[in-house]
């Protein structure tokens, strides 16, 4: 189990890593923009260097602000790559578990030609799995349909990559709420699923609260994870220490849910 911790928090201030280590948590670092831009490499190495002698894993995100892995302006796209590849390749010196990445698929300007986003953004990923040997877990955000990104791991080696399934995103930008189309998407990503994002809204937006505070059927989610036959590794997606601690609640009175993953 990982928990999100953005690394540009930790330049901040170290307090949050201190604290990480003091409560024995995995960390799935926030490779976000300050990071890879701003932050030296010696600065990662160093980071890298205190994670590996606590002896704690991690998972690595991928930027995604400004970002369009699909773009088909050929600038765009070209900053997306560079910005994705450098990123990757800061991410290994961690040695993650995995890497998640976002498709980015937005029908109403890549609608028009869909096979020609999804080569541009299957060419994107094959970029960054060439500077990293990690796993890399394509997400779903505001996509409206699972579809498109099962299209890109699809398009990817099956050994290398696989799906990481918001069940967040699913809830509020996808409609989840009203369109109650769970199986719909568990269907579609169950057989290349990898790694799951935890956390909770009540639909209306994307609120990151802790496990049990929304209206996520999150009974529902792993009965149909465990029908399925899929265990995948897991992110809790807290975004302030009451949801952690809410999300850290539901998982301990829930420990047949533990069991669910890999």
């Amino acid at each position: 189990m990982f928990v999100n911790l953005p690394l540009s928090w930790i330049a901040r201030d170290k307090r949050w890593f201190r604290l990480f280590i003091e409560r024995r948590i995995n960390p799935e670092f926030g490779m976000d923009t300050v990071a890879v831009q701003d932050l030296p490499e010696s600065w990662h190495r160093e980071t890298a260097a205190m994670l590996r002698a606590e002896g704690l894993a991690c998972g690595v995100h991928l930027p995604f602000f400004d970002l369009h892995p699909g773009s088909f302006n050929d600038a765009i796209l070209a900053a997306s790559r560079e910005t994705l590849r450098r990123a990757a390749a800061l991410a290994s010196l961690y040695a993650p578990h995995h890497m998640i990445g976002h498709v980015s698929w937005d029908g109403s300007q890549h609608g028009a030609d869909a096979a020609r986003w999804l080569e541009r953004s299957a060419g994107t990923w094959e970029g960054v799995l060439a500077v990293s040997e990690a796993r890399l877990c394509l997400e779903n955000t505001h996509e409206r349909s699972p579809e498109h990104l099962r299209r890109v791991v699809d398009a990817l080696p099956v050994e290398r990559a696989g799906i990481c399934f918001d069940v967040g995103h699913w809830f509020s930008f996808a409609g989840g709420i009203a369109r109650d189309d769970l199986d719909r998407w568990l269907d579609a990503f169950a057989p290349r699923l990898s790694h799951l994002h935890l956390h909770d809204n009540d639909g209306s937006g994307d609120q990151h609260l802790g496990l049990g505070a929304g209206r996520i059927p999150l009974a529902a989610f792993f009965e149909g994870l465990e029908r399925r036959g899929v265990k995948p590794s897991a992110t809790l997606e807290p975004h302030d220490e009451v949801a952690f601690e809410q999300s850290l609640a539901w998982m301990r009175a829930r420990p047949e849910v533990m069991t669910l993953l890999g």
